[in-house]
């Protein structure tokens, strides 16, 4: 009975995991726009190192952290040069299809020679 059992409690334990995972991102702006996501990265880097230290009091542990680095990463200007960039190699593509299927009859035709 209990090996029936044991794979139904790992999978609705996994489930619960996931499913918690997926709320607590949802609720914290993760999968909103790229400006909620901003301000949730923004209250990580504050919340974060007084919850590491806290919890190095509790467990006694007085080892010390390297300072956390300063990341100047902005998701909505990495969002735009990606989109820049597809823009770019779609409206690019026709010549460069042109070009490189001129290169391959070239080819072609200095083997028939």
């Amino acid at each position: 009975m209990a090996a029936r059992i044991l794979p139904v409690v790992k999978l609705a334990t996994k489930l619960t995991i996931a499913g918690g995972a997926l709320y607590v991102a949802c609720d914290s702006g993760l999968l909103g726009s790229s400006e909620q996501g901003s301000e949730a990265l923004e209250k990580a880097k504050v919340a974060i190192p007084p919850a590491i230290d806290e919890w190095m009091k509790y467990f006694g542990l007085e080892a010390q952290l390297p300072t956390m680095p300063k990341v100047e990463f902005s998701p909505v200007q990495a969002w735009n040069s990606g989109v820049r960039r597809t823009i770019s190699t779609l409206s690019e593509a026709p010549t460069k299809a042109t070009g490189y299927t001129n290169q391959g009859l070239q080819y072609l035709k200095d083997l028939t020679k």
